[in-house]
């Protein structure tokens, strides 16, 4: 089958799979507050030793990017920080308790948002000194941050790496100017440059860029343009992501229409350019739309077998017990997913009330475990060994026979791996996995195209 005629195929909405079940197939009605304290307190006794990682969702953004499908909350207000803040201690306060008495051994921390450096750097520094107050961190600990060329100062940069952050990802997204209005996002050359100067020059170890394909007026000589730019910088690592355009959940993407899209194979396209470019600068792929260079620590995870998959996207390490912090925040004991209420207002409340404000969630039954390991296996290193004898296999098979034929992927006994034209298609193939979704038609107002 050509190229074209994959791409008609299989350009379907598809999950991107940084979870399983993904967030459309929670049972939130089989889930409750004291049922995942247990999940996460028995996952943290289980790995204590390994530390936890923290995800702190940091919401507030100072205008509205029209692509973003993120949790946030514009304002212009900053007096909103110090009660944010103090929300925050507090929950993890009640995560502290549940853990149980005794320092805490932190493996990571990650700030994101919204916009985490719209807070001023001295209260970034009280947030973090309040998590880390009389607890430690592992040798190997990895604190990283995102943040807007446009508003980070020399003071985030020196300020967070004093408190140990060594790892920082740009968020770009196109450097043309005509994309930039459509999307209000703006930031300049300039401004990239300043932020990775200062932060080369303060000892940050690694700093990612985030580019888009797919934005409304893109074209392969805006794409091009900004894939130069951002390669004379020379970042450690890239993130190429596929726009998602959910305008029914992100009202914001109405701003402009499906018209103003590149789509299918123009799309496609857009991607291929830039991975041919960034792949000729020396940059090696690395899982679904990720690319490091050789020193970085995201491209050894994938050459030893250790990358992983979570809700931020790939990571060079797993971490067995994850909690969200702050508004929307997801929380990951493994056999548990929890996210946190959605508003600010309700966040306050809950953490007022003294209550932990996860307000929905999953817990696993044995054939999710199952069906999450072959995700985050297919996802992470192109390659599924399935269970011998078990349940599933024959309809995993059945739905595996026409990706065959498709040459996406390759099946030798229970051993599934893809193809080199499968990459392009990684979505698709983890679909057939997806128990799940296949039980059910739905799919339609719930994710994004594949491609």
């Amino acid at each position: 089958m050509d190229y074209n005629t994959l791409i008609a195929k299989y350009n379907v909405a598809a999950p991107r799979y940084t979870s399983y079940p993904t967030v459309p197939f929670w049972e939130n009605d089989a889930f409750n507050e004291n049922e995942w304290k247990s999940n996460v307190v028995a996952r943290y006794n289980q790995f204590k030793a390994h530390g936890i990682s923290i995800y702190i969702h940091l919401p507030y953004c100072e205008s509205l990017c029209t692509y973003c499908g993120c949790n946030t909350r514009i304002t212009k207000n900053h007096k909103v920080e110090e009660p944010y803040i103090d929300s925050l201690l507090k929950e993890w306060e009640m995560y502290q308790h549940l853990l149980g008495e005794g320092s805490v051994l932190i493996h990571e921390i990650h700030l994101g948002g919204g916009t985490p450096t719209f807070f001023q750097a001295e209260n970034l520094e009280r947030l973090i000194n309040g998590i880390l107050k009389g607890n430690r961190k592992t040798n190997d600990a990895s604190f990283s941050f995102e943040a807007h060329p446009a508003n980070s100062t020399r003071e985030h940069l020196q300020t967070l790496y004093n408190l140990g952050f060594k790892r920082l990802s740009l968020g770009i997204q196109d450097f043309d100017e005509r994309v930039q209005f459509v999307i209000n996002r703006h930031q300049t050359v300039e401004d990239v440059s300043r932020v990775m100067t200062e932060a080369r020059e303060i000892g940050y170890e690694s700093i990612n860029f985030d580019l888009i394909y797919g934005l409304p007026l893109q074209t392969k000589e805006s794409v091009q343009m900004t894939i130069d730019v951002s390669l004379k910088m020379s970042p450690d690592r890239i993130s190429f992501y596929s726009y998602a355009h959910v305008p029914w959940i992100k009202p914001g993407q109405r701003r402009f229409t499906e018209l103003d899209l590149p789509m299918g194979k123009e799309k496609l396209d857009l991607y291929n350019l830039g991975k041919a470019m960034i792949q000729e600068a020396g940059y090696e792929d690395v899982g679904m739309d990720h690319f490091a260079k050789k020193e970085d620590a995201l491209f050894k995870a994938n050459t030893n077998g250790t990358l992983h998959r979570n809700f931020m996207g790939y990571a060079d390490q797993y971490t067995p017990l994850m909690i969200g912090l702050g508004v929307s925040s997801i929380s990951d004991a493994w056999t548990a997913f929890g996210q946190n209420v959605k508003t600010v207002e309700e966040y306050h409340k809950c953490i007022e009330e003294g209550k932990l404000p996860v307000f929905k969630g999953h817990l696993l039954n044995e054939e999710d475990v199952v069906v999450r390991q072959y995700i985050l296996d297919m996802m992470c290193r192109g390659v599924v060994n399935l269970l011998p004898n078990h349940e599933l296999n024959d309809r995993i098979l059945e739905r595996i026979e026409p990706l065959i034929r498709d040459g996406l992927v390759m099946v030798n006994g229970l051993c599934i791996s893809i193809t080199q034209i499968g990459k392009s298609f990684l979505r698709n193939v983890c679909m057939a996995f997806d128990e799940r979704l296949q039980r059910t038609k739905e799919r339609e107002n719930l994710f994004s195209q594949a491609i």
